[in-house]
């Protein structure tokens, strides 16, 4: 799913924050489509459990977008790929709001999740300083 990461490139505690929040991401989906799985009195689904699978997509592109900055030669798309990890980030963050008004257990983890993300936040601002 996640791309191999090139043996030349150092592994950046910012892309091992990401694979940590992908892996929590992912385990607390599971938890929302066990609880969103269902159709409502009137027929429709629960419009919550498109939620639970942006945040691990969203997650699981925070990775290739760090590798595809690090690489890069140009400072131009340097910063291009850098502004895509923080609208990927700013997405997970409201995902997470959104799904904390829901009535699933999994919200229970969502603190945990956006705990993380603050950390992530806070290791992205000097990463992006770095580029």
């Amino acid at each position: 799913m996640l791309p191999n990461v090139p043996k030349h490139l150092p592994q950046s505690l910012l892309y091992e924050k990401a694979m940590e929040i992908f892996r929590l991401s992912r385990s607390i989906s599971h938890y929302f489509v066990d609880d969103l799985n269902y159709l409502q009195d009137d027929g429709k689904e629960d419009p919550n459990v498109y939620f639970s699978g942006d945040i691990v997509q969203q997650s699981v592109s925070l990775a290739p977008e760090i590798l595809k900055a690090e690489s890069e030669s140009f400072s131009e798309n340097k910063h291009k790929y850098a502004a895509s990890v923080t609208r990927l980030t700013n997405s997970l963050y409201k995902n997470c709001e959104r799904l904390e008004k829901t009535h699933s257990n999994g919200r229970d983890f969502l603190p945990v999740l956006r705990n993380e993300l603050k950390k992530f936040r806070k290791l992205q601002r000097s990463w992006m300083m770095t580029l």
